[in-house]
């Protein structure tokens, strides 16, 4: 299974505030937009996600089809699949990707903690 990039989203209390400490630890803005208080950083091969008031907990994410510089890979497991391996093993989901025909689609689950994990496909 080819679960792609992977990421921390990190819920913040306040963007301005967790920028600035990041890029103290070498992190560079690489996408997002502060005034609607999400911003992507990044150091080398390195990702997180900073998002104020938009989730209730830290979620750790996956993104089939990009390396870790958010390029395409020219192979990888769509989300659907992945999906679809999970289940059959038994895990249960909290959302599912839509669809049947390979793109764009997400889907959530726990882990048996409570972690949060989003597979988060964007090609």
């Amino acid at each position: 299974m080819k679960l792609g990039a992977f990421s921390l989203s990190l819920n913040v209390k306040d963007l301005t505030a967790s920028k600035a400490f990041y890029q103290k630890m070498g992190f560079q803005p690489v996408g997002g937009v502060e005034e609607q208080n999400w911003l992507i950083m990044r150091s080398g091969d390195t990702t997180i996600g900073l998002f104020q008031g938009m989730f209730d907990s830290n979620i750790m994410t996956f993104n089939p089809g990009w390396d870790a510089q958010c390029q395409t890979l020219d192979a990888f497991d769509d989300v659907r699949t992945i999906q679809s391996q999970l289940k059959s093993q038994g895990v249960t989901l909290m959302s599912e990707a839509e669809g049947e025909k390979p793109g764009p689609g997400s889907f959530m689950l726990q882990d048996p903690d409570g972690n949060m994990i989003l597979i988060d496909q964007h090609v």
